[in-house]
């Protein structure tokens, strides 16, 4: 069943670049951020994705949406009331700002995305406890504004918090025999957990489009790398902040970056996934990187910078369309 998958969703990638011809079927990327933490930094992706066209996919952190008051309101599973790996929000002005920040990149079109609550490693999870987190996740998604005492919540927050989020990825990219199965029982559209040798197409297997961010050459021994910021400032800086090489490091990821997409949009047009976070490491070199990268590429007329939640629905096309952002 799964290379089945595989092989439809390569078909279906294909078909959509028909309007450029048999062999000039658009390049897709898909950038995502983990944590979508702070306001700063939604702005700034915000920003670039004006400049760029782009559409992001944002996977959202629910405890920053709590304070350290109300940190009891989440129960983390087999774990005391209140825990987490990376802490709350600052303030219920800092809520009510990233609030904002998620209702409006929603409606330009980005994607908001789980990403649980707590950041806890969840590989030895039961079924159970990882609906618990989704659970955890979709109340205080639903309830922000309420629990934060935030006046003018918008009409459909409610109803985006409990059917708009179809998409996840698990914290250390640490999944487990049990997600699956949870994922599918709890509707979800899509996994984006794994990690693959390079570049790979979307497949789906019981109804679950998994989505895996690629190893990519980096470096003066084109050494494979996940495509993802905190695994360049590990490789680089053994995650420790050097500020005085932040330029050599930028230079680096950005050429990662437009190499390992020139090798596809010169070739099989596989798309291209990069993951990032909210954290300025290396004094935003990665960042920086990033930016020049979607610049350059996402105003591309055979470019396509999508959600994640864009590219399932046109790998896989689902009966209603799984894209909804009015």
């Amino acid at each position: 069943m799964r290379s089945v998958g595989v092989v439809v969703g390569v078909c279906l990638l294909a078909c959509a670049g028909s309007a450029f011809g048999a062999d000039q079927r658009p390049q897709y990327v898909v950038i995502s951020f983990d944590g979508a933490q702070h306001v700063p930094q939604w702005e700034r992706s915000r920003n670039l994705a004006r400049e760029s066209g782009a559409h992001f996919t944002y996977f959202l952190s629910c405890v920053y949406l709590l304070t350290p008051a109300d940190r009891q309101i989440y129960n983390p599973p087999g774990m005391r009331a209140g825990r987490s790996n990376v802490g709350f929000a600052e303030s219920r002005d800092d809520v009510a700002a990233r609030l904002r920040e998620v209702w409006a990149a929603r409606l330009e079109g980005h994607e908001i995305a789980s990403h649980g609550c707590g950041h806890f490693d969840g590989k030895d999870w039961s079924a159970a406890d990882w609906r618990a987190e989704f659970d955890a996740f979709t109340d205080i998604l639903r309830d922000a504004w309420t629990i934060n005492a935030i006046p003018s919540e918008p009409e459909g927050w409610k109803r985006f918090a409990t059917t708009g989020i179809t998409g996840f990825r698990a914290p250390y990219l640490s999944t487990g025999k049990a997600l699956d199965g949870a994922l599918a029982a709890a509707g979800f559209r899509y996994d984006a957990s794994t990690v693959s040798r390079g570049p790979a197409e979307p497949a789906e297997h019981d109804g679950l489009v998994r989505f895996a961010l690629p190893l990519i050459p980096e470096g003066p021994q084109a050494r494979p790398v996940i495509a993802m910021d905190y695994n360049l400032f590990v490789r680089h800086s053994a995650g420790l902040e050097r500020p005085s090489q932040s330029a050599e490091f930028e230079e680096r990821a950005y050429r990662a970056f437009t190499d390992a997409f020139d090798q596809q949009y010169r070739g099989a047009r596989v798309p291209l996934q990069i993951g990032f976070h909210f954290t300025l490491m290396n004094d935003a070199a990665y960042w920086r990187a990033l930016e020049r990268f979607a610049r350059e590429t996402c105003v591309r007329a055979d470019v396509r910078c999508v959600s994640y939640a864009e590219l399932a629905e046109i790998a896989f096309p689902s009966r209603t369309g799984a894209v909804d952002i009015d």
